[in-house]
């Protein structure tokens, strides 16, 4: 179902996605370096779009593993450091200009980098757990999803007639890898009752995360929705139907299961 609003349509994945949007607990929204989708106006909108219709929002963005990213695209090490340097902190200011003129909000908007979540006992669990979906032949439909996230990732930056490295898929699944437990369990990390992870495409991973079956799922309380401006532009690639129903557990609970 598509849901259009003043700025802004909204595909929920799954009829359960759609009651989460619903509720309006909270909202994740995702935002990746370098994507020039991100722009300090769109923040805005997207900060106007989110206060009214959610109890909480946070903007997140990805910054574990860039500098390696770049470094396998063949920068020299010292390069890609200034690179992910520079683009990282563009980022952020970016997002804070964005929110800062949006208005005064009618809530508290939080501004977070992956990184510091990285002692989260709740992140640190699901992280591992895709680390070891990834490592193993435990579930052999992720790791080709996960190979389509490379490939979508790294297309548009490589040769025509180029292929993928293994350096190449190494560094990129790791940064995958950091972003995937927000797709698994906001709820679980941040502490509200549900929420909705947004991003401006649909990717490869999410039919498999929010389907049913057994291995690497979202938490029943995660929804995943793709959210794009009315007006229609030309979205990049993240750097991630009638869909099914949503699972009967949740990805924390299994995690901690596995853990034990």
């Amino acid at each position: 179902m598509t849901i259009t609003t003043d700025s802004f349509t909204v595909r929920p994945f799954t009829r359960n996605c759609q009651f989460i949007w619903g509720e309006g607990d909270h909202v994740l929204i995702g935002v990746s370096p370098g994507n020039s989708y991100f722009s300090a106006a769109r923040i805005t909108e997207l900060a106007r779009w989110a206060s009214p219709r959610f109890t909480a929002v946070d903007f997140v963005y990805a910054d574990l593993h860039v500098a390696a990213v770049f470094a396998a695209l063949r920068h020299a090490p010292e390069q890609a450091a200034r690179r992910a340097t520079k683009e990282l902190k563009a980022v952020r200011r970016r997002i804070l200009a964005g929110v800062e003129a949006a208005g005064p909000p009618g809530r508290q908007i939080g501004v977070r980098a992956l990184s510091e979540f990285s002692d989260d006992p709740v992140y640190a669990l699901l992280h591992r757990r895709v680390q070891h979906f990834l490592a193993t032949d435990t579930d052999e439909d992720f790791r080709k999803s996960c190979d389509r996230m490379v490939q979508q990732f790294l297309a548009p930056k490589l040769a025509a007639g180029e292929s993928v490295t293994p350096e190449q898929r190494s560094a990129c699944l790791d940064y995958i890898a950091a972003e995937l437990p927000f797709f698994l369990d906001t709820p679980g990390i941040l502490g509200v009752p549900s929420s909705v992870s947004c991003y401006h495409v649909l990717m490869p991973l999410t039919e498999l995360l929010f389907g049913k079956g057994g291995g690497l799922r979202a938490a029943r309380n995660q929804a995943y929705a793709v959210v794009q401006p009315e007006v229609s532009v030309a979205p990049e690639a993240p750097n991630a139907p009638e869909a099914p129903e949503a699972p009967e557990r949740s990805a924390t609970d299994d995690s901690r299961a596995r853990a034990a």
